[in-house]
């Protein structure tokens, strides 16, 4: 069979297989250990470790040869299903895993089962406890592995036995140790529990859903099967009760007390050598604090202390990494100061103004690695260090690069325009560019299509762009695509030429593609991201019609006449917003899984922006698609999941409804099975192929390039 770059970039799942991910470097720096698969098309991740002193790579755990039974792969707890979401996970196998203090034990979960490796020895083993098994973590003396199972959190011994540490004789919406569904989907925290550093006591989430309207997700296609229920908190509706309890291994129950009324969200939690520190934040957003737990056992056991507070009139931005304590005690944070996210150091800005940090790396003793781009350029990401004396490059090259740290060890992976993939290297002795360090091998595929793209800065308010063409363009006047997400906390628009993959290909098809990244998206300062504070749809849109006016005149051999657009999530609210408001300048859409009405959406994302639904009935009315629907005049295609529980297929409906009722023509694909993403290979790649269908029939545009090797 003839391979395309639709069935590739599924069979690769977006090219993400094969590549080593999900990396630990030892505080001793004498280890690495990582996740990969066999090879590109893989799906199933294995767990390896690199032995710096040596480079060897070794093979520590192999889910194929750990499952007896292959069927027990599929076999997993509800929560992993759940997290694997969250965290937009597709790959199968080992997909998560956590470590000892010292990083000579690992412990994971496959199907529901536990088990324990030796990162010296290089053998892993099953440890049979009670299960199913959910988010195993070892101690940091690698003495006994905690780990969720249902509403509980256990306690397992590395003899196999193990004991319920929370969560029996609870009520049905209670559970303890996991993240809420806002606390994964929205502040990027994935678990609900956290060692102390010797061992001897686990601070736990307790999560009671009970206030949260219950949902409910069915599957048309399978009218034998009942609705799956789910807690969905809507903007403006209750959130999960949240609440943090200190765990002795002895039995030992101690809540931890701050003014959970005025600051609902347990956004960020770090138990480290300095202590138990905290982020909450208010419900609206504006303001926040780093809280330090007193962990004694004398009569304040459980309280709390404010070591920083931050305000702002549209929202606090939580920053990954943070907050932490430098060996000292001095707070690392980050705020938004004078334009730009700053790092602070005891409260103090030590960055500068016109660089924006993205996220703490790695905090030490003395210094501090984090991830930050010039102001005015987003599509680049570099990593620094700071300490007493400044701050330092690591890696500042033109790309984008993440890293992580252990001891003198730096592992960098970057990812530039120049070449296929991302390079992930480990340094020894922080020598980033000096030596060559050790290159983990990556097995990820090379796409079928090369970039022939232009990154520009565009229009008065330089917006990032990419411009791409067909590879045999002859300069003829071609029909245009804009390709944008074009909302907060995700840039499309980066010096990574895997990002710009399934842009090229429509290019190849006879396209003009433009991606812009317009105000309100991350790492262009303060302000720009609060552009879109009380309106989400004005600015974004705004910002794509002035790139492609900006494209058209700085580029030529595009026909204005023919401009559609393509977008998933916000991408694809923006692409439906963009043919209801101003079909004047765009003649087709495609919205995969778009938000057609705020109100549908969760809340800590949707009330940052547009604040509460019944005090800011304005911000949500103008931001919304239903009111729209009688101005449609163009083609519309619209793409929906019907397992989607992030973005609901009611969303999708209610506006399909809307546009019938006004008597207006429009197109819906459901998508049985699919949730917010689409990992299944068959239904990746023919969705690819049906958009090019429809852009084709709706601009009129002639048919080329290999989507005519398939036939759908």
């Amino acid at each position: 069979m003839t391979d395309t770059f639709p069935r590739q970039y599924a069979r690769t799942q977006r090219f993400t297989l094969g590549d080593p991910r999900s990396i630990t470097v030892s505080p001793d720096g004498h280890r690495v250990v990582f996740l990969r698969s066999t090879d590109g098309s893989d799906p199933v991740n294995s767990l390896w470790v690199l032995d710096t002193a040596t480079d060897d790579e070794r093979l520590v755990a192999d889910p194929r040869a750990l499952l007896a039974d292959d069927d027990a792969a599929t076999d997993l707890p509800a929560e992993e299903r759940a997290r694997r979401e969250r965290a937009r996970e597709g790959a199968e196998g080992i997909t998560s895993y956590a470590t000892d203090a010292a990083c000579t034990i690992v412990s994971f979960a496959l199907a529901g089962q536990l088990f324990v490796g030796g990162l010296l020895s290089g053998t892993a083993r099953p440890l049979p406890v009670d299960g199913p098994v959910f988010d195993p973590r070892p101690d940091p003396l690698a003495q006994r592995v905690a780990y969720v199972s249902g509403s509980t959190l256990r306690l397992g011994e590395l003899d196999g036995s193990s004991r319920v540490l929370a969560g029996e004789g609870e009520p049905l919406t209670v559970s303890w140790g996991g993240a809420d569904f806002i606390a994964a989907e929205e502040m990027g925290r994935f678990r609900g529990y956290w060692w102390n550093p010797d061992g001897t006591t686990i601070a736990a989430c307790r999560v009671d859903t009970e206030a949260v309207d219950e949902w409910y997700i069915t599957d048309p296609a399978r009218p034998d099967l009942s609705p799956t229920t789910i807690r969905y908190p809507a903007a403006g509706t209750a959130n999960a009760d949240v609440t943090l309890h200190l765990l002795d291994l002895d039995g030992t129950r101690t809540a931890v007390e701050w003014d959970r009324d005025a600051f609902p969200y347990l956004a960020a939690v770090h138990w480290g050598d300095g202590g138990l520190l905290l982020l909450v934040q208010s419900r609206d957003q504006q303001g926040s604090m780093v809280l330090q737990v007193d962990t004694s056992g004398g009569a304040d056991r459980g309280e709390t202390t404010m070591l920083s507070h931050d305000d702002d009139d549209a929202w606090v931005e939580l920053v990954p990494g943070t907050p932490r304590l430098l060996g000292d005690g001095r707070l690392v944070h980050a705020a938004d100061r004078d334009g730009a996210r700053r790092l602070t150091v005891a409260d103090e800005p030590v960055t500068p103004p016109g660089l924006q940090v993205r996220s703490v790396v790695d905090v030490g003793q003395d210094s501090v690695v984090f991830q930050a781009n010039p102001v005015d350029d987003a599509t680049q990401l570099h990593l620094w260090r700071w300490d007493d004396e400044g701050i330092h490059p690591i890696a500042d090259t033109p790309g984008v690069h993440t890293a992580a740290v252990g001891g003198s060890t730096v592992v960098v992976r970057s990812s530039t325009l120049d070449r296929a993939g991302a390079t992930t290297t480990a340094h020894l002795d922080g020598r980033v560019g000096q030596d060559g360090g050790h290159t983990i091998e990556s097995f990820v595929e090379h796409p079928l299509v090369s970039p022939n793209l232009e990154i520009v800065h565009v229009g008065d308010r330089g917006l990032a762009t990419a411009v791409l063409f067909p590879h045999d363009h002859d300069g003829s006047p071609l029909p245009v695509l804009l390709d944008p997400y074009g909302g907060p906390h995700a840039l499309r628009v980066t010096q990574s030429t895997t990002a710009f993959s399934t842009s090229q290909w429509f290019a190849d098809q006879g396209f003009a593609v433009i991606v812009c990244d317009g105000r309100g998206t991350p790492g262009r300062g303060s302000e720009w991201e609060r552009s879109v504070h009380g309106d989400l749809a004005t600015a974004p849109l705004d910002d794509q019609i002035d790139a492609l006016h900006a494209v058209a005149e700085r580029f030529g051999g595009l026909d204005l006449d023919r401009v559609a657009i393509r977008g998933w999530s916000f991408g694809g609210y923006l692409a439906a917003l963009a043919v209801l408001r101003r079909p004047d300048v765009f003649h087709a859409a495609i919205a995969g899984a778009p938000v057609t009405e705020w109100r549908l959406y969760d809340t800590h994302y949707t009330e940052r922006y547009l604040g509460d639904p019944t005090d800011r009935v304005d911000a949500y009315d103008v931001s919304s698609l239903l009111p729209l629907a009688e101005r449609l005049t163009r083609p519309l295609l619209l793409i929906h999941g019907l397992a989607d529980d992030n973005v609901v297929a009611a969303h999708t409906l209610q506006l399909s409804a809307a546009l019938l009722a006004a008597g207006r023509t429009h197109e819906v694909l459901p998508l049985v099975g699919v949730t917010h993403m689409t990992p299944q290979e068959t239904i990746a790649e023919n969705l690819l192929l049906h958009q090019l269908e429809f852009l084709r029939r709706s601009l009129g545009a002639p048919a080329k390039g290999d989507s005519e090797s398939v036939v759908i």
